[in-house]
C-alpha cells in the first residue's frame, strides 16, 4: 500500500510539474502570437497551394521562441509577481517551480527556436531573433520597472511574429508587413492598458509604472481610443493592399466598428465590468482580424 501510495503521490508531482511549465508558457497568449505570425505567412501565400513542410516549420520555430521569451519574462518578473494577487500563484512565486528550472526551460526554447528559424530562413531568423531579444531585453530588463512607455516595445515584440511570417511568405520586408507589425504595435495599448486600469492596486504594489498611475485614468482611457483607431486605420489599409474584399473585407470592416464603438462607450461609461469586456472584445478583434487575413488568398 505504501508503494502505490508513493507512486501515486510521485504521478501526481509529476503532472503537476508538467502543468506549471505549461503555464509557464503563458500558452492562451503564446498561441494568439502564433496566429498572427501564422496569417503573416498566409497574406503572402495562396492557402489552397500552401507549402505544409515550410508553414509547419515557422509554426514550430515560431512556437518555441515565444514561449521561450515569455517563460524567460516569467523568470524575471519573478519578484514583481508575489507581490500582485493576480500572478501571486504563477509556478515561479509559487513555488512550483525553481528558478533553475524555469530558467534552463526558457533558455532552451528560445535557443531551439532561434536556432530552427535561421536553419528555415536567414531573415526570417532575424526578425524572430529581434522579436525575443525586444522582448527579453529591452522590454523586460531595461524599461519595464522604469517607464510606462515600455509597452511601446512591448507592442513591437508582440508585432515580430507577424512580421517573421510575411517575411518568410515574401523573402524581405515590405510594406504590408510594416503595416501589419504596426497593427500589433498600435493594439496593444487596447489590451494592456485596459489590463492595467482594472489591476492598478496590483502594479503599485509591485512599483511597475503603468499609465493609469503616471497619467491617470481619463488619459489612459483617451489613449485607448486613440490607439483603436489608429490600429482600425492601420488594418483596414493593410487588408486593401493584401486584397481583401467581398464578405472577408466587411466581416473586417465590421469587428473594426465593433472595437471602436465599444472602446467609445468604456470611455464615456466606465466601469470594471467593461474593462473586463474590452479586454476580452481586443483579443477576439485580433483573433478575428488575422483568421480574416489568413483565408483571404
Amino acid at each position: 500500500m505504501d508503494v502505490c501510495r508513493r507512486f501515486l503521490v510521485g504521478i501526481r508531482s509529476m503532472f503537476a510539474k508538467l502543468h506549471a511549465y505549461w503555464v509557464l508558457t503563458k500558452y492562451k497568449q503564446s498561441i494568439l502570437l502564433l496566429i498572427t505570425g501564422w496569417a503573416g505567412y498566409n497574406s503572402a501565400t495562396d492557402h489552397l497551394t500552401t507549402n505544409w513542410e515550410v508553414l509547419c516549420s515557422m509554426l514550430g520555430s515560431l512556437y518555441l521562441a515565444i514561449c521561450g521569451s515569455t517563460v524567460l519574462n516569467m523568470v524575471i518578473d519573478r519578484d514583481i509577481d508575489i507581490k500582485m494577487n493576480r500572478t501571486a500563484q504563477r509556478p515561479l512565486p509559487s513555488g512550483v517551480l525553481s528558478v533553475r528550472e524555469a530558467l534552463v526551460f526558457g533558455l532552451l526554447l528560445s535557443a531551439a527556436g532561434i536556432g530552427w528559424s535561421f536553419l528555415l530562413d536567414g531573415l526570417y531568423g532575424w526578425v524572430v531573433a529581434a522579436g525575443l531579444f525586444i522582448d527579453v531585453v529591452v522590454y523586460s530588463i531595461w524599461l519595464k520597472r522604469r517607464t510606462p512607455l515600455s509597452i511601446i516595445f512591448g507592442g513591437l515584440s508582440g508585432g515580430m511574429p507577424i512580421l517573421a511570417g510575411r517575411v518568410l511568405g515574401v523573402g524581405h520586408i515590405d510594406l504590408i508587413g510594416i503595416l501589419l507589425l504596426l497593427a500589433i504595435v498600435l493594439w496593444i495599448p487596447i489590451h494592456i492598458l485596459t489590463f492595467s486600469i482594472k489591476y492598478l492596486k496590483d502594479y503599485n504594489n509591485a512599483g511597475v509604472p503603468t499609465f493609469p498611475s503616471v497619467y491617470g485614468e481619463q488619459v489612459t482611457r483617451l489613449i485607448i481610443i486613440v490607439s483603436t483607431i489608429l490600429t482600425s486605420i492601420d488594418m483596414i489599409v493593410a487588408v486593401h493592399l493584401i486584397g481583401m474584399n467581398g464578405y472577408y473585407f466587411a466581416a473586417m470592416f465590421l469587428s473594426v466598428l465593433s472595437l471602436i464603438g465599444f472602446t467609445v462607450i468604456c470611455f464615456f461609461y466606465p466601469s470594471p465590468g467593461r474593462d473586463t469586456r474590452l479586454f476580452k472584445l481586443a483579443s477576439t478583434f485580433m483573433f478575428v482580424s488575422m483568421l480574416l487575413i489568413s483565408i483571404t488568398n
